[in-house]
């Protein structure tokens, strides 16, 4: 069993920068895709990054692209989002997800076995 403990969400103004953290338990963090996903009130769960196991290599919704980058620290089992120039458009609660099959990146939530509670991040103009 994978837990995943996400923090650093917070209420900004536009502009300004947080970083996410998401802890994760279990063996063999490297190997497995993370992603990160967000939902804001009435809509549903976008993707917003993942990034693979081994390689690294990340991938991106077209509204972050530019602005959020995504890495993995193997060696603390924790996977981050950095994301600056924030916008009220990004409020969202933001969830990490770990998959436990496969090693590369994917923004499906279906591919993801393991969530998340989520950490609320707030963005006012």
């Amino acid at each position: 069993q994978v837990q995943l403990v996400e923090s650093g969400g917070g209420s900004v103004q536009a502009g300004d920068s947080l970083r996410l953290s998401c802890a994760a338990s279990g063996r063999f963090f490297n190997w497995f895709a993370m992603g990160w996903f967000r939902q804001a009130p009435g809509k549903e769960r976008e993707f917003v990054a993942a990034i693979s196991g081994i390689r690294g290599t990340s991938n991106y919704a077209d509204s972050v692209k530019g602005r959020f980058a995504v890495s993995r620290d193997n060696a603390k089992n924790t996977v981050y989002l950095q994301m600056d120039s924030l916008k009220p458009e990004d409020t969202a609660i933001y969830y990490c997800a770990s998959s436990s099959q496969r090693s590369r990146w994917s923004d499906q939530p279906g591919e993801y076995d393991y969530w998340g509670q989520g950490t609320q991040v707030t963005v006012s103009s």
